[in-house]
């Protein structure tokens, strides 16, 4: 297993104290809005605008998507996950599995009217880096921005995965079987950062 830097730990800006300087902080972040419905698309900009982040491009699908991401270089991408021709999953899938880094490291924050747990749980393991259930706030759309930058999470590649690492706490009291490759001796190989 590889652990690589997160994008957000590399491009994020500095960690701000304030809400005056979180939101001037995110000033300097560039956005990718990847969505087939354009009032779903004119409302998450909005909200963009509103925090302060006026670099964002848009995308109709996930195919456009793709060459989007490539020439704009975003800071994180918000995409649905029930879009056509090209879904969210498959939109997650071709980001973490096709592009180069450190493209393929960008954050994904997936927006989504299913909240069904094994949806969620597919979207994960395509490699998004957080979720966000519909209806969006301006609240819970912030809290997600501010979870990439403010707590990115190692990225990790494997045959079978490559995404954000998708354990968030480690427990001191955990009982179950140990599958963590650090648990059985073997080192573990980090990218510089």
């Amino acid at each position: 297993m590889t652990l690589l830097p997160s994008e957000a730990s590399v491009a994020a800006p500095p960690r701000a104290s304030s809400a005056a300087d979180r939101k001037n902080g995110l000033r300097t972040l560039r956005a990718l809005i990847v969505d087939d419905n354009r009032h779903m698309r004119r409302l998450l900009h909005t909200l963009l605008g509103a925090y302060g982040i006026k670099d964002v491009h848009e995308a109709r699908d996930g195919t456009s998507g793709i060459a989007i991401l490539k020439a704009a270089k975003p800071d994180f991408v918000l995409t649905d996950y029930d879009m056509q021709p090209v879904n969210g999953i498959a939109f997650v899938k071709m980001v973490r599995r096709t592009c180069s880094p450190p493209l393929s490291w960008v954050p994904i924050i997936m927006i989504t009217a299913h909240t069904e747990l094994h949806r969620i749980e597919l979207a994960r393991d395509a490699g998004i880096t957080e979720a966000l259930c519909k209806p969006v706030t301006p609240q819970n759309l912030y809290d997600r921005i501010f979870e990439i930058i403010e707590r990115p999470r190692r990225f990790v590649k494997t045959p079978e995965f490559s995404g954000p690492d998708r354990r968030r706490r480690k427990r001191a009291n955990y009982a179950g079987p140990k599958r963590r490759s650090e648990d059985h001796g073997i080192e573990t190989e980090f990218l510089p950062e």
